[in-house]
């Protein structure tokens, strides 16, 4: 005996439902590389990477592949050199995050939507070896994205490529501003067997 139609299309959408649902979710990405690209060689003696201090500004609702705040303290070890100099170097993570909320409920023959917001800001300050300030740059990006709230899997896709791409951006405007703010403290890239110093990686101090 057949199936009544609305019977029918009701056993249609739950096996094509629990077709998304079992897709596992993609394995955590590991953040791009950027040591491609020319490196950021300024005349300090110390580089210091320091991750934000406050957790909301750091906030990434999964599901994340990519932590936000990993790829932008990839992009600072990656790009920035010290050249030797007296002075300090002090880069940090002020906001990177990953933020959803729904776009659009979906219907029978519909998905419903999500809208995906991922920002990312760093500074860059350079002191003297007295503590006082010797310049600073600074970038922001924004990156928004409509789409479907399907499975885990799509969703960690879309994800995935939000951030990537906010990454991208951060470091075209975060080269731009340091260029345009500290050109006089910008040296050439290393000789051949000259040693570069890395970027020294600085864990916040708790608060009191």
């Amino acid at each position: 005996m057949a199936l009544p139609r609305r019977a029918a299309l009701s056993a249609a959408l739950a096996v094509a439902a629990c077709g998304r649902s079992s897709e596992p979710p993609p394995a955590p990405a590991a953040p791009p590389s950027y040591s491609h690209l020319t490196p950021l060689r300024l005349a300090v003696g110390r580089i210091d990477v320091l991750g934000a201090t406050d957790p909301a500004a750091t906030r990434t609702m999964p599901p994340a592949p990519l932590v936000p705040q990993d790829l932008v303290l990839t992009m600072a070890r990656d790009r920035l050199s010290a050249g030797g100099g007296s002075t300090t170097a002090r880069f940090r993570v002020q906001i990177a995050t990953l933020t959803r909320e729904s776009a659009s409920g979906g219907g029978v023959f519909t998905t419903a939507s999500e809208r995906l917001t991922c920002i990312m800001r760093c500074r860059l300050e350079v002191v003297g070896e007295d503590g006082s300030p010797a310049g600073f740059a600074e970038a922001e990006v924004r990156r928004v994205a409509v789409r479907p709230a399907g499975s885990e899997a799509e969703r960690s896709r879309a994800a995935e490529e939000i951030v990537r791409l906010a990454g991208n951006d951060l470091n075209v405007e975060f080269e731009f501003q340091l260029r345009r703010n500290l050109r006089a403290l910008l040296q050439g890239p290393a000789r051949p067997g000259e040693a570069v110093p890395a970027p020294v990686e600085a864990e916040p101090l708790p608060r009191s």
